[in-house]
């Protein structure tokens, strides 16, 4: 039986959400070998989102099954008032599994995507949603320039040619591209070839022209012309909200390997796929050795700096055979 009335009915009002939620999705089972510094790299995109972003927003974070001190560190975080939504997943269901979770629960109009190991530069957020609100029909945009797949932005061409200012160039400074892919563990050399062989798509829209207005318009859309580069990525992305639910739920049957899946459809809607034209956000992968400054040259520390034993580890058969055991031994414990 109950007794009294709930308090809750005398409430005259609730709290509302910010019309953009940003969206975390991290995941880090254990603190050693190849995670042994991702909970640093974790707190260090956390701050750098919110120093000037340039719009305010809500964070969400969806943990996909993490170590105790990891879901520690992300109460605290909540309790403190710095994460507003915080979901905690009992097991790791994969990128896919978890997408469905938070894009579809997330409560913003906007929602911007980030992997955990993101570093982000000021006004990195109301740079993508001055882009997102001024193109017409858009799908994503990411905070970084980079040269991506071709076959996932033809239809963002197809536009551009016809409602447009389209220019193809070598428009992201060599120091730029190398910085980006330098973060994916590949060298210098190897990119060199790509950077010379590979081109930039830049697109400049004017939405003062007439029938080249944007199809949703806010207060904070410009009336200017903006310039975006052809491209976008699922690893770091804002979109609508209305957008995405287009292609929500996504099957997946691996935990990572299928994330492009995105990046296809989109493409494939003719939705505009774009980058914002500055280094807004970087990958630290899985430590700081970026912001340690250890990406030179050769990527990372040549063979001849990492020393003998180093050198022995990175012959093929052995760091086949070490590896093989590592994969075993998280196959056990986290399968």
């Amino acid at each position: 039986m109950r007794k009294g009335q709930n308090p809750a009915k005398f409430v005259k009002d609730v709290a509302r959400p910010e019309r953009i939620t940003v969206a975390l999705l991290n995941y880090i089972p254990f603190l050693s070998g190849f995670y042994a510094e991702t909970l640093d790299v974790l707190k260090v995109s956390l701050e750098s989102m919110r120093k000037d972003a340039g719009l305010p927003f809500d964070l969400m974070v969806f943990d996909n099954g993490s170590c105790e001190e990891v879901r520690e560190y992300l109460v605290n975080e909540k309790e403190e008032g710095r994460i507003q939504y915080l979901i905690l997943s009992e097991k790791n269901m994969g990128k896919g599994g978890a997408w469905n979770v938070m894009l579809a629960g997330a409560p913003g109009e906007i929602i911007t995507y980030t992997d955990a190991d993101v570093l982000f530069s000021p006004q990195w957020l109301s740079r993508s949603v001055e882009i997102l609100e001024t193109f017409p029909n858009v799908g994503m945009v990411t905070a970084r320039p980079f040269r991506t797949p071709p076959e996932f932005y033809e239809g963002t061409l197809k536009w551009a040619k016809e409602n447009a200012t389209l220019d193809e160039g070598q428009f992201i400074p060599w120091e730029t591209f190398l910085e980006f892919n330098l973060s994916l563990g590949q060298t210098e050399e190897e990119n060199k070839k790509v950077y010379a062989e590979t081109s930039d798509w830049r697109i400049t829209h004017d939405p003062s022209l007439r029938g080249a207005t944007a199809t949703k318009q806010s207060p904070s859309s410009s009336s200017k012309p903006v310039v975006a580069y052809a491209g976008a990525s699922h690893w770091q992305f804002t979109t609508y909200k209305s957008t995405l639910q287009q292609f929500l739920p996504f099957d997946m049957d691996k935990p990572m390997g299928q994330v492009r899946q995105l990046d296809k459809r989109m493409n494939d809607a003719g939705l505009l796929r774009l980058m914002v034209s500055d280094p807004l956000a970087m990958n630290m992968s899985n430590t700081l050795g970026y912001l340690r400054g250890e990406l030179g040259k050769g990527g990372v520390k040549s063979k001849k700096e990492k020393g003998l034993a180093r050198h022995v580890l990175e012959l093929a058969p052995i760091k086949k055979i070490l590896l093989a055991v590592y994969n075993r031994i998280f196959s056990w414990y986290y399968s």
